[in-house]
């Protein structure tokens, strides 16, 4: 398994009402031991979150199902992260 950190920048189009959907979904990742750390960056302007993941793909694959992402809410970007 790799490590990918995903961040999420919220858009124009960023409504409050995705937020519980988006924590659902992390607890779906965390019920699968996937997700290892998360939460919201203190100036308001998103987050980030850490997954195992197989492959690059399959973590696009993942957090493109996170509502945040699938609403426009958020903009996506992941990044494998080669931890020390």
């Amino acid at each position: 398994m790799n490590t990918y950190l995903m961040l999420t920048t919220r858009t124009d189009q960023f409504n409050q009402e995705h937020v519980a959907g988006h924590y659902e979904f992390l607890s779906r990742l965390q019920a699968e031991k996937r997700l290892k750390m998360f939460g919201p960056f203190s100036d308001g302007t998103g987050g980030a979150y850490v997954i195992e993941a197989g492959s690059l793909k399959e973590a696009k694959e993942i957090g493109h199902a996170d509502p945040l992402v699938t609403n426009r809410s958020s903009e996506l970007t992941i990044k494998e992260w080669k931890l020390k």
